[in-house]
């Protein structure tokens, strides 16, 4: 279980107020967190990330410590095996798709594998800025996915993708995240979307 308790001041749609979250999240598994936008849900995820720190609390992963304000412990972000995918993609732009890949792995195979997963082979030698939104959405979640984290964070990952081509992507991810063992956790305003991979759910 990842178990989570924190407070963490942040400013947003409601104005300065201190998020707080005390939840268990399980491992080898999808949740999905919903609520109103401005509430926290991405400052939550950049908390298990490690790209935020909470002001006060703990966090656990199995009996390992991520952060104890306490004791003063804070895992570093590239010691967590967590892979991001962003609100904004976050690419790089003068990195061509297979490029962004190359930056997580070095395994030839897997690389073909996500271009194939992501339909995305066509486009390896293409930059971002001559991607479509959904494309550059499918390649953030590829790197994200390139590194074959423990963890992966989820951003509304699927909001650029038409239905027809995220009922293609879906299952295919489902099977990844099963075969890698892969605990993951999305954020997304559509609460149906994740039915198939009857996630568990938390809302903020």
């Amino acid at each position: 279980m990842i178990k989570i308790d924190v407070v963490k001041k942040i400013g947003g749609k409601y104005g300065n107020f201190e998020l707080k979250v005390n939840t268990a999240f399980h491992l080898n598994a999808v949740t999905q967190i919903s609520g109103p936008s401005g509430i926290g849900k991405t400052t939550l995820l950049k908390i298990l990330a490690g790209l935020i720190v909470p002001d006060k609390g703990k966090i656990m992963v199995d009996d390992a410590v991520w952060f104890d304000e306490d004791k003063k412990h804070l895992k570093k972000a590239q010691d967590r095996q967590v892979g991001f995918v962003f609100q904004d993609y976050a690419l790089f732009p003068n990195m061509t798709v297979k490029n962004h890949l190359e930056y997580g792995t070095n395994d030839l195979k897997y690389i073909e594998l996500l271009l194939a997963l992501g339909e995305m082979k066509s486009f390896e030698n293409s930059y971002p800025k001559q991607l479509s939104g959904g494309q550059q959405q499918r390649l953030a979640i590829l790197r994200a996915l390139s590194t074959k984290p423990k963890l992966l964070l989820m951003d509304e990952p699927f909001s650029a993708l038409d239905q027809e081509l995220k009922s293609r992507l879906l299952p295919k991810l489902k099977q990844l995240f099963t075969a890698q063992r892969t605990t993951v956790i999305v954020v997304t305003h559509q609460e149906n979307e994740l039915r198939d991979y009857n996630p568990y759910t938390f809302k903020l």
